[in-house]
């Protein structure tokens, strides 16, 4: 065992052994002795035991079976390795193309192939439909810090070893759910001088752990999420931690900026119209000056953006009049608004009748300016809050003094 890998040599032999994802255990044993194995695919970040589970499965079917890996094998290459075997488990299924993964089709409807593949990326993003159709999905779960703690334990008494619980506390915290590395970590301390496994000193010793961010899976989509909604709950503290979640994991700091401008935009608009032209400069301050200096300029707009109040009126007036549009077309244009180009269009009618609102005080004069089927809908509906209310006074003061809306009209701002 100690020529291997720990966490190789640690891997279960059985479902017993197996520590976590008790979310799906029954759905595990139902598998095992099921008469037939489906086809699955094994979704979850890494080190959270999906290889495990893989070979658990093809091992109870006592069924010839071969493990490869995706990055590993082109296709050729793969057709003979499968030879004489009914079972594939594949790691790493979202790195083969969307047309390497459509050779799996006709193997596995023809029940000729049961492939049990493993992904740490969405599969609604990583795998086509067709083959998504054919696979059944198991979502594996980070292990929690009791289950962690429990695989360092296991550890520690096969290999006739101790360490103390704030050591082993200290392991599990930097391993963020992966047994993998808790395992790698664990085998590291153990090399070291009994004086340098106490807590205090092991903290100056350990490598350092970089943060999973998985850019391209879900960590990175979910990371980016939790920032967004954090601005659009006004809460500083939770945005620039979901910030430094996102930048130490090796984020790109463009694809931060973009969700900066657009959330300034969506969740901040018209509350706090300079929101905008801040996010912007963030995003060529950034560029400007790189990372990892770029942090500071986000730091900033992210807190900015927090504290400053929510509108999200122009945003879902867009949404209304899209869904409109999407519902029953876009209907003509009133031949006032349109642009009369030639003798013939102005014979048609083009632009005529037009009011020039700059022709007129104040710059406004009532006309119609939308079709004659959607006369008085409302899409942008104002919620008055932050600068919007200021913008609103003038248009407000100007309606009222040109025209008399009937009480309860709904050209009424």
């Amino acid at each position: 065992m100690t020529r291997r890998p720990l966490a190789e040599a640690m891997r279960p032999q059985t479902l017993e052994d197996f520590i976590g994802q008790g979310h799906f255990r029954d759905r595990l044993q139902a598998l095992l002795t099921a008469p037939k194995l489906p086809s699955l695919l094994l979704f979850g970040p890494p080190g959270c035991g999906k290889s495990t589970v893989a070979l658990l499965l093809a091992q109870g079917t006592g069924r010839p079976f071969v493990r490869l890996s995706a990055p590993e094998v082109g296709l050729t290459s793969l057709r003979k390795h499968l030879t004489g075997k009914e079972i594939l488990i594949l790691d790493e299924l979202h790195r083969y193309s969307k047309a390497q993964q459509d050779f799996f089709l006709p193997l596995i409807e023809s029940g000729e192939l049961t492939l049990i593949a493993t992904t740490t990326e969405n599969p609604s993003f990583s795998v086509t439909k067709q083959l998504l159709s054919r696979l059944h999905v198991l979502r594996l779960r980070p292990l929690s810090s009791a289950e962690l703690t429990a695989v360092a334990q296991r550890a520690l008494a096969r290999l006739g070893e101790s360490l103390s619980q704030p050591s082993i506390e200290l392991l599990v915290s930097a391993s963020h759910g992966d047994a993998r590395t808790l395992l790698n970590l664990l085998e590291f301390t153990l090399t070291l001088p009994a004086a340098d496994r106490e807590v205090e000193r092991l903290k100056t010793r350990l490598p350092e752990v970089i943060l999973r961010g998985d850019r391209d899976g879900d960590s990175h989509y979910e990371l980016a999420s939790a920032l967004i909604k954090s601005i659009r709950g006004s809460d500083p503290d939770a945005a620039l931690y979901y910030l430094a979640c996102l930048l130490e994991s090796g984020e790109d700091p463009r694809f931060v900026t973009r969700r900066l401008i657009l959330s300034a935009s969506e969740d901040v608009g018209l509350g706090d119209p300079t929101a905008l032209p801040l996010a912007v400069a963030c995003d060529q301050a950034v560029e400007r000056v790189g990372m990892p200096e770029g942090f500071i300029p986000m730091a900033e707009t992210v807190v900015y953006l927090a504290l400053a109040p929510k509108n999200n009126a122009t945003y879902a007036a867009y949404r209304t009049a899209q869904k409109e549009v999407r519902a029953n077309g876009a209907r003509p244009v009133p031949l006032h608004l349109r642009n009369a180009a030639t003798a013939l269009q102005r014979e048609w009618g083009y632009g005529h009748g037009y009011k020039y609102p700059h022709d007129y005080p104040d710059g406004w004069i009532e006309q119609e300016y939308l079709p004659a089927d959607l006369s008085g809908r409302n899409f942008y509906r104002p919620k008055g809050i932050g600068h919007e209310e200021r913008l609103l006074s003038w248009l407000r003061k100007v309606r009222q003094r040109r025209m008399r809306p009937a009480p309860g009209s709904k050209n009424t701002p």
